[in-house]
Formats: structure tokens, sequence, C-alpha cells
């Protein structure tokens, strides 16, 4: 009987173990699938994006313009392509700063300690006191409007929470048995934080900043509809919703067809960061 039971838990956790890879491999299949189609976009694109045809101005969606035209005539369908490079890649190198700058500091203030690590924490405190988008919205008016503005001003404030994480998980490891070994062999300090602390960080740093990728994506199409991200004519999804929002009412896919694209967007990456979340949990990885 215990022996019929045991193997019903066996084939319980094979199963589930089966599919929470099924899943990660289709989530990511979807992803890269996303991010050819916005690196591919000005080639995919039945219409001249910024091509104006007042004649065929602010046509709902049809056979000939799937998403319909703006108020411009521009194809949307065209305009969430070409909008999906700008908004997609600008989000990742958003990430891609905020996770290396904020894992490299909290490293550093979780192994040195001291003075280092009062400083920096004390700096994170600061902007963590201040709600993220109403800072942002600071930065970005003292710099101006610009995508490469609105990264800086959404870089300044998104460091902390990832400067917080890899602090708590390098203290974590900090007195660990392999540490004091590896301290004991005359490694240096660096070597110690990047080859043997981060490797050992890295699985939960990866889930939160794909995670943050819907967070940031927002925000950053938040900066675009407020004025202070991408500047018209260049097509984002924040800035296209800001376009089209006093023609609502008329017109309504004109903010439909770009705000579907961020609800996508952000739905998938989000679903692919709870989905390798589950992948990596260790609970989950003793099981395998």
């Amino acid at each position: 009987m215990n022996s019929t039971k045991k193997n019903v838990t066996v084939r319980k956790q094979k199963i589930r173990k089966n599919h929470i890879r099924g899943k990660l491999l289709f989530f990511s299949a979807l992803v890269v699938i996303l991010l050819i189609a916005a690196a591919l976009a000005r080639h995919l694109c039945p219409y001249d994006p910024y091509a104006q045809d007042l004649l065929q101005a602010q046509k709902p969606p049809s056979a000939e313009h799937l998403m319909g035209t703006d108020r411009y005539g521009r194809d949307l369908f065209s305009r969430v392509l070409v909008g999906s490079t700008t908004s997609v890649y600008a989000t990742l190198i958003l990430v891609a700063i905020i996770t290396v700058a904020g894992t490299v500091i909290g490293i550093i203030c979780g192994w040195c300690g001291g003075v280092i690590d009062t400083v920096l924490m004390r700096i994170s405190d600061l902007f963590l006191a201040f709600p993220s988008l109403v800072f942002a919205l600071a930065v970005a008016g003292v710099l101006g409007g610009g995508i490469q503005n609105a990264i800086i001003a959404l870089a300044v404030i998104g460091w902390p929470k990832f400067a917080r994480l890899a602090r708590g998980l390098t203290l974590a490891q900090k007195d660990s048995a392999y540490l004091m070994a590896v301290r004991l062999s005359g490694s240096g300090i660096l070597k110690i934080m990047f080859k043997h602390i981060l490797p050992n960080i890295a699985g939960p740093i990866l889930v939160t900043s794909v995670l943050d990728i819907g967070t940031m994506m927002m925000e950053l199409a938040g900066l675009s509809f407020l004025g202070l991200g991408v500047q018209p004519p260049m097509a984002e999804w924040g800035s296209m919703i800001n376009d089209g929002r006093s023609m609502l009412q008329i017109s309504p896919w004109m903010v439909l067809a770009p705000g579907l694209a961020i609800f996508i967007t952000v739905m998938l990456f989000n679903l692919l960061g709870d989905t390798l979340r589950d992948f990596m949990d260790p609970k989950e990885r003793a099981k395998r």
C-alpha cells in the first residue's frame, strides 16, 4: 500500500515538473517571437507607419487596415508594429540597466558592510520613500522629453529594489561554509563577489528582473503618455494612446490598438516570470 502511494506521489511530481517545463518553453517561445517581430517590425509593416493620408483619416478596422487609421490617416497596425521596437527594446534596456546596477550595489553592500553599506542603503531608502512614477516624472521633467531621458528617469528610481534583494541574498551567503573556504584559499574580493556569490543569487534576481519588465513597460508608456517620453511623430505605444485619447468616443480603436499591444506584452512577460519562478523554486528543483 505504501509503495503504491509513493509511486502515485512520484508520478504527480513528474507530471507537475513536465507541466512547468512545458509552460516555460511555451512562454519563452512566445517571447522570442515577440522580440523577433519587434526587431523586424519595419519589414513586417503593410504600410509606411509615418505616411499621412488625410483621406483615410480615422477609418475603422477593416480588411484593408486591420486596426484602423489615426487622425492623420496612418495605418495603426503598422504603427503598433513599429512602436513595439521602441516600447519593448527600450524596456529591456531599462530593466538590464537597473538589474545590473542594483545587483552590483547590493552585492558590494552585503559583502563589505560598514560605511559603504549604510550610505548606499540610506540612498536607496530615499528613492523608495517616493512613489516611483511621481519621482520619475520629476526627474524626467528636469531632464526634458525623449526616450533616453525617460530611461534615465526610470533607472534612477528602479535600482533600489534589486540592490536590496541582492544585499539580502548576499548576507545569507556571506557566512556559509563554502565562502569561508574560498576566503581561506586566498581569493580576492572581486572574485568572491562575482564568481562565487553572484551565480548563487542569480536565480531570484533573474525572476525579479523578468517580472519587472511589465511594470517598467507601463511606467515608460506612462511617461510617453504624459509627454515626457517618446516625442511625436515617433511611434510608441504610450504616446499613441495619448494621441488618440481625445478621439476615444469617436474612434476608440486609436486607443484600443496600442492599449491591447501593451496588455498582451505585459501579460506575456508576467506569465513568463511566474513560470520561471515556479521552475526555479528550490522545492520544485529538489523534486527533480
